[in-house]
């Protein structure tokens, strides 16, 4: 088998994956140890035979998850949009780094192009903004920037000696702000978890009196972080309050919209989620989430600043790369970003973009929220189900009824069971210590009557375990 044989076989492999992606089980599951036997990996070599690669291929395929399964309710992703498949093929093709205008010049206008998009979307004013590696980065990326924001010295001094500065998040944010407060040196413990409302949102009250404390104590409150949409109960911090205590103390106001900043695109959910947020100082999204792009797809956007990634960024001598040769037109993207290889992920962005237009996107965040509410619904009238707490948005985080004192092993076991048997693979948290199945719908192939199937399979698992 030649190279261009090759082609045209993979080409049948993966349109025989993608037709067959939606329906049997979503996984053939096998323990981690029956796996490794069935893979064969120490399989010898055949050098330069493509037979084998092609081998090699359809045996990954057959015992990986099938993301675009309705089934597939465990992340907040699920399959791909064709077009953002398509550019990630081609930007493998091209194989260009998206640091250097030479290097990529169709990229790079590609991705000021929608980031200017997306700032006018949001209503930031003389901003910019970046494409990251994921929301973890871009948090990180955006306490860095407030960081030294707070201190003009920090980046060339250090924090030794300095006065202690103070990050504050909500009780349920995302482990990556944990992850930035220890990389940037800010540290843990300078990191204040806020309280949260009983629908699992930031109370502004509560971050009020920390910030106090912090005052009182000598420290400097340099950072505060919304979330826009809580990885577990789906909370939105609130905006406002929040831009009223930033007018007072000065601190830097992002918003984590990694889940559920995606509800920008609409104009009736982003009032609804989001009211505020073209007045805060950055805000991230993962188009990779709820909007079907594939992994990885985020933005990060400051506002009202139109230099701070670079003077955040950018150090050392990379003059062997940029030059500033083109800053009359455009300028290298690396300059302003914290790795030096970038992958070109704003041709997936893009052409996502223009095949579902800002309204299709939309339109189908708005679905989301009506497949969730459906779910919600399913839960409240069953007899044999109970919701662990309220859903505001997008997550329903629900469990079977049994006694309290067997409740967190039986749905553990329940959800197990579900995932082996490759009827279904629903989240799993915990919600002040209770156990909890997070059901997502940022699957863009599910329906309801694939929440009716799932939902089925959920309470037929139930009663066969309680038998």
């Amino acid at each position: 088998m030649n190279e261009k044989t090759f082609f045209e076989h993979l080409l049948k492999v993966i349109e025989h994956y993608r037709s067959g992606q939606r329906s049997g089980k979503f996984l053939d599951y096998h323990s981690p140890a029956e796996l490794k036997r069935i893979l064969d990996l120490e399989r010898p070599e055949k050098t330069g035979d493509w037979t084998e690669i092609l081998h090699w291929i359809e045996t990954y395929l057959a015992y990986s998850v099938k993301t675009d399964h309705p089934a597939f309710l465990n992340r907040m992703w699920g399959g791909a949009n064709l077009p953002s498949i398509v550019g990630e093929l081609i930007a493998a093709l091209t194989n260009a780094s998206a640091c250097t205008f030479e290097s990529a010049p169709v990229s790079t206008i590609l991705e000021r192009y929608m980031i200017d998009q997306m700032l006018d979307l949001v209503g930031f004013v003389q901003g910019e903004g970046q494409m990251t590696t994921g929301s973890s980065n871009a948090n990180m990326i955006a306490m860095m920037a407030a960081r030294n924001n707070a201190n003009h010295s920090v980046k060339q001094s250090g924090l030794f000696g300095q006065q202690k500065l103070f990050a504050f998040v909500s009780a349920d944010a995302h482990y990556s702000m944990d992850k930035a407060a220890n990389i940037l040196g800010i540290g843990t413990d300078q990191l204040i978890k806020v309280p949260l409302d009983r629908y699992g949102a930031m109370e502004p009250d509560a971050l009020a009196s920390a910030i106090g404390r912090v005052l009182v104590s000598g420290g400097l409150p340099f950072f505060v972080a919304a979330t826009a949409g809580t990885t577990v109960r789906g909370a939105y911090d609130p905006i406002e309050p929040l831009l009223d205590l930033r007018h007072e103390y000065g601190f830097w106001l992002h918003v984590d919209g990694a889940w559920g900043g995606a509800a920008v695109l609409s104009t009736t959910l982003k009032q609804k989620f989001l009211a505020g947020l073209q007045g805060a100082d950055s805000f991230t999204c993962d188009f990779h989430k709820m909007l079907g792009a594939s992994l990885m797809c985020n933005v990060l956007l400051i506002n009202n600043r139109s230099h701070a990634l670079r003077a955040t960024l950018s150090a050392g001598d990379g003059s062997y790369l940029f030059r500033d040769e083109h800053n009359a037109e455009t300028e290298d993207l690396g300059v302003a970003s914290l790795q030096c290889g970038r992958r070109v992920d704003s041709l997936k962005w893009f052409l996502d973009w223009k095949f579902f237009g800002r309204q299709g996107l939309a339109c189908r965040v708005e679905r989301n929220l009506e497949l969730c509410e459906y779910a919600e619904s399913w839960v409240n009238e069953s007899t044999e189900l109970e919701m662990v707490v309220p859903r505001t948005s997008f997550n329903v985080c629900f469990r079977f009824k049994v006694p309290q004192e067997k409740s967190n092993s039986f749905n553990l076991t329940l959800r197990n069971r579900l995932y082996q048997e490759g009827r279904s693979l629903v989240g799993i948290a915990y919600i002040d210590g209770d156990v909890a199945m997070r059901l997502l719908a940022a699957n863009s192939s599910a329906g309801k009557t694939d929440i009716d199937t799932f939902f089925n399979n959920v309470l037929q698992t139930g009663r066969d375990l309680l038998k």
